[in-house]
């Protein structure tokens, strides 16, 4: 199903004082694409316009441009790396970029204005170092299968850019001024955020393609503890949509699965405990958001069958409770809800009671079946439903269960289409049992350090089918680093999100930076008093005094007082934290 015009594929640019020219050279192409880095204006010419004189090198894909304090900047691809084919189109990911500046000195900005500059290409880089960019020339890799093939005669005529879906395309911020010009769209490069695994397997030899693909949503997108919940507009956070699919001899299948977080009004702000307390929203009406995001979901997916996997005890549980109420009270037939808690369920390493689960949604999943369609093209079946699964952060809980439901429809795929025997199971499937596993670990993996900044949990388990010691390190570990970047990076990491995806747009003429807030004394006074008392308290201890009391006095003191200021720092955890600075909107709250 490619688009009959793809995206160009080998580019070169070239670069003069004046002007960005990309040129394409794909046989037989004779465009250029002129950006004048004085008017900003895009225009089409042709080969013969490029300067002699200008500088010249390969690049890969244009992403976008976007507008910072110093002016417009050209975003491009300049490295790739090829992950596999997707029914014989070559799909890549997008391993190193170049951020141009269209100025050609800073000469015209103020002290503050550079140190802010500075910060915002900080920003764009720390998006674009995140590891997770994907893309085809020729292929369009933000829809699923059955979407590619329930479409109209006008769908296939239009450029990948037009006919993407736009919630998983993660460059259309930066693309808004190609997107205008038709006649540019060729140059212009649909990238998706997400994981894909691509495999050529063997059963009973007999060969197929497996793939994996993760779709992360740009629509309230974010980092774990600043964005949860929904917005006004009934998009999820963590909202990713992960297809399967398998190639054999022309027939192809597929199941799609979504995960996506608690879709009420609900936020979770960092203040330096080890788990904030979850709060649920009292000034909102949460139905309206809640009916919008099912509405959106039944559209794209047909009935939605609800796993929530959070905890139902300690603070978990007011969330669990009001998303059960909430599926009765919107009173759909088209949404089911079941609740299963996860970490209660399989405590003490009692990883075999997930099949309880399995089993519960067994016949539902029947009932949903997946999409498959014949090496003619017919359509022989289509998913009928989606399984809509969450945690509190939808990575690592959600991961486990999401490779157990597609591992149930693989294996009844793989049976239909004659790779496996009656009675074969693919867990017997050594060779392919690791593949499988392996690219769903891997899939976590993704999937957390992008919302969560680290690893994801629990991979020892989607790994081998068992929970180890040295995966409970690992874990520990995890959460470690997890906790300090959600108190003393996520900040940054929000903002640059933002920035990224247009949420915030730098103002020309903006007299005051959000960048620059003041921070209250206590901020820096606090922690130094922490210090100096604590490192008293120790020297008192090494330089013991002439009597034992009076060392336990001096000791005693110093403590209190270290104790003491770190109590009124928890106290005060969210002065302490980094927070974003760029949007102040429902997000926030």
């Amino acid at each position: 199903m490619a688009a009959t015009a793809g995206a160009y594929e080998k580019l070169k640019l070239h670069i003069t004082p004046e002007k960005f020219y990309v040129e394409a050279c794909d046989d037989g192409a004779n465009d250029v694409l002129a950006i004048d880095r004085v008017s900003t204006e895009v225009t089409l010419t042709v080969k013969k316009d490029v300067p002699p004189s200008a500088v010249t090198r390969p690049i890969y894909g244009i992403l976008g441009t976007i507008r910072l304090v110093a002016g417009n900047y050209l975003i491009v691809i300049t490295k790739k790396k090829k992950v596999g084919e997707c029914f014989s189109h070559a799909v890549w990911k997008a391993t190193d970029f170049d951020i141009l500046s269209y100025k050609k000195t800073m000469l015209h900005l103020t002290d503050i204005q550079l140190q802010d500059n500075k910060a915002f290409l900080a920003m764009l880089s720390h998006v674009l170092n995140v590891d997770g960019f994907y893309f085809s020339t020729t292929y369009d890799l933000t829809h699923t299968l059955q979407r590619l093939a329930n479409t109209s005669p006008e769908f296939q005529e239009m450029s990948l850019l037009e006919r993407a879906d736009p919630r998983f395309v993660w460059n259309g911020h930066l693309l808004r001024e190609f997107a205008a010009q038709p006649e540019i769209h060729r140059f212009a490069l649909p990238v998706m955020h997400g994981f894909i695994a691509m495999h050529s397997c063997s059963i009973n030899g007999k060969y197929f393609d497996w793939l994996l693909i993760s779709r992360r949503s740009c629509f309230r997108a974010g980092v774990r503890y600043y964005v949860r919940g929904i917005d006004s507009e009934g998009h999820a956070a963590n909202f990713v949509e992960t297809e399967q699919i398998v190639h054999y001899n022309g027939s192809k299948a597929s199941f799609v699965q979504t995960r996506g977080s608690i879709p009420f009004f609900w936020s979770q702000r960092p203040n330096l405990k080890y788990k904030p307390k979850p709060q649920i929203s009292k000034v909102v009406n949460h139905m309206d958001g809640f009916q919008r995001h099912f509405d959106s979901q039944i559209i794209s997916y047909g009935k939605q069958m609800i796993v929530n996997l959070v905890n139902q005890k300690g603070s978990e549980k007011p969330l669990e409770q009001t998303f059960a109420k909430m599926v009765n009270s919107l009173g759909n037939g088209m949404v089911r809800y079941i609740a299963f808690d996860f970490h209660k369920e399989c405590s003490r390493m009692r990883w075999d009671r997930l099949q309880l689960l399995m089993d519960q949604l067994a016949e539902q999943q029947d009932e949903f079946s997946y999409f498959l369609v014949d090496s003619d093209g017919k359509v022989v079946t289509q998913q009928e439903g989606i399984f809509r699964s969450n945690c509190m952060d939808c990575l690592d809980r959600t991961n486990v269960i999401q490779s157990l439901l597609a591992r149930r429809s693989l294996q009844a795929q793989l049976q239909r289409l004659g790779v496996l025997h009656v009675g074969q199971r693919i867990e017997e499937q050594a060779q392919f049992e690791k593949i499988y596993k392996n690219a769903w670990a891997d899939n976590a993996n993704a999937c957390a350090k992008q919302y969560a900044g680290t690893g994801a949990l629990k991979t020892d388990y989607t790994r081998t089918g068992k929970r180890t010691q040295w995966g409970l390190i690992m874990d520990g570990w995890n959460s470690l680093i997890r906790y300090y970047k959600n108190n003393f990076s996520d900040g940054f990491r929000q903002d640059a999100i933002d920035l990224f995806l247009g949420n915030y747009s730098v103002d020309e003429v903006e007299s005051v930076s959000p960048l620059h807030i003041q921070k209250d004394w206590k901020f820096l006074a606090l922690p130094i008093i922490m210090v100096v008392a604590f490192s008293m308290c120790i020297i008192c201890l090494l330089m013991a005094g002439d009597t034992w009391t009076e060392t336990l006095a001096y000791v005693l003191f110093w403590g209190t007082a270290s104790f003491g200021t770190l109590a009124i720092i928890f106290y005060n955890g969210r002065d302490f934290v980094d927070a974003p600075k760029l949007v102040q909107k429902e997000k926030m709250d």
